[in-house]
């Protein structure tokens, strides 16, 4: 076997344990009995050092070498090569012990983080989530080290390859300026309106759950490859041509779940849209969060909280529940899935405050890698903070710092991906329905395939190709740009007001 033909066959074995940890992910936070936390841990924990220890094999060195001096090899091996030494790189700064004691307090902490939320109790919390931040920190130690980064940067870096926090520290700064005067803008547009009439429950989640699949079918989820699933937490997980994705219910209100779901769908989208014939390689993994973030909410903000969407779905909504009256129009059903409002909770916040959430959390988890904040001080410190920037304080810990599961699970240096994300999406979006003449109207339809077609060529079909620069050059014609998503917002709360 040549150099390359090793190293493509490693990481497919790579690939396919990979596979099995993130079915165990999605077993753990979706059907796991609580009675199996600790031998599920353990059992992880075994499997992420095994994965670990095929990552670092002494070997791939040597191959990476020779492959890399083979002019033989075409643009989609030479950019797999650069993924798997930029994956070797990293994982070469942690020792197996490291890797299996995250695994096991990320584990612990999750678990624990469930009880916590349904308590509001962040005190009971502290010390596991105290633990898994000591652990982040000394990764990011680690792998700053190796990559020569700040520990925050070397932990961004997993989730965004390539980016930096002095340029989010920009782009966050300007938005954190823009956002609160923008958001009375908003406000005041609305106020103009008449109220909102109420959406009279309940609506049983079994029809929430038909009318959420009736709608991935009309986005082009593949159900062969894919399925819908509850969890305390929505998100996005499984295995190649396995795509798990999950959403939470509440009967008196069936407008967050369903916008949970066509969320995670876009999410899912990406995964099915991937190259088959790269799929088990680095080059055929998603190129990184923001990108992901911003399939995610395309689809969820640009495109189904568009007029043309609703149109198509509110007579849907209405069949489902058997409503009537003013409150199932279109019109009004578009209103609600555009209503601005300062809130708590990030996942259900409007796309003109989301930012803010993210803002904050990424201040606060920047200060607490750098060591610059206390973890148990967490609580007022959020509390501080959206007054700041949202103008309201939290009434408990679980509208609070507890709301999110990233911490717990290790995610630390996941959240800025999300506003990036939803500023790649506006400049994504725009292009798409400037390319394809009929991307909108075929929403209007409940037709998604023009605009899934251009998703599919531009981006999903891309996978690691490209950096996520070149991927968004070559799919807009510039890079990314903050003008877009403030045009988009100005247009959707401002001029249809």
């Amino acid at each position: 076997m040549t150099a390359y033909a090793e190293l493509a066959a490693h990481f497919g074995r790579i690939s396919a344990l990979s596979n099995a940890l993130g079915v165990l992910h999605w077993d753990h936070a979706a059907v796991m009995p609580k009675g199996a936390a600790e031998t599920r841990a353990e059992s992880v924990a075994q499997l992420e050092v095994l994965k670990h220890g095929m990552l670092v094999d002494a070997r791939l060195g040597d191959w990476l070498d020779e492959a890399e001096a083979d002019d033989g090899l075409g643009a989609w091996e030479r950019a797999n090569l650069r993924e798997i030494r930029r994956i070797w790189t990293v994982e070469t700064a942690l020792p197996s012990d490291l890797v299996a004691a995250s695994s096991k307090a990320t584990s612990a902490c999750e678990m624990a983080w469930r009880q916590a939320r349904a308590d509001s109790d962040f005190k009971s919390l502290l010390p596991l989530l105290t633990q898994v931040l000591v652990l982040q920190r000394e990764i990011g130690r680690a792998k700053g080290e190796k990559l020569g980064l700040s520990p925050y940067d070397a932990l961004l870096n997993d989730y965004e390859p390539g980016g930096r926090s002095a340029a989010i520290d920009v782009a966050f700064d300007d938005l954190a300026a823009f956002l609160p005067a923008f958001t009375e803008e908003a406000l005041a547009a609305q106020a103009r309106r008449p109220a909102l009439p109420a959406l009279d429950g309940p609506f049983p989640v079994e029809k929430q759950r038909a009318l959420g699949l009736k709608m991935m079918e009309a986005l082009g989820f593949d159900f062969a490859r894919g399925r819908l699933d509850v969890s305390t937490h929505p998100f996005c997980g499984g295995a190649d041509n396995d795509v798990r994705i999950t959403t939470r219910y509440d009967e008196a209100d069936f407008t967050s779940a369903l916008m949970g779901v066509l969320h995670e769908t876009g999410h899912a989208l990406y995964e099915q849209g991937r190259p088959q014939a790269y799929m088990s390689q680095p080059v055929g993994a998603a190129r990184g969060m923001s990108l992901h973030e911003s399939q995610s909410l395309l689809v969820e903000m640009q495109a189904c909280r568009s007029r043309e969407f609703i149109g198509f779905a509110a007579p849907l909504m209405r069949e489902a529940f058997g409503g009537s009256g003013p409150a199932w129009e279109p019109e009004t059903m578009w209103r609600r899935y555009t209503k601005v409002a300062r809130g708590f909770i990030r996942v259900d916040a409007d796309e003109v405050t989301y930012p803010a959430h993210v803002i904050l959390r990424y201040r606060l988890e920047k200060a607490l890698i750098a060591g610059d904040a206390d973890l148990a001080d967490l609580p007022a410190l959020w509390a501080n903070g959206m007054r700041e920037l949202l103008g309201v304080t939290p009434p408990d810990d679980a509208r609070g710092c507890l709301q999110d599961i990233h911490w717990p699970s290790g995610g630390w240096g996941y959240f800025p991906t999300y506003t990036l994300g939803a500023m790649t999406a506006a400049q994504l979006f725009d292009s798409a329905v400037r390319a394809e003449p009929d991307a909108l109207p075929g929403i209007a339809r409940g037709d998604f395939r023009p605009l899934l077609a251009w998703l599919r060529e531009n981006v999903h079909e891309q996978a690691s190709l490209l950096t996520t620069d070149e991927l968004l050059t070559r799919a807009t014609g510039r890079p990314l740009d903050a003008g877009v998503f403030k045009a988009h917002l100005a247009r959707r709360y401002l001029d249809a007001a």
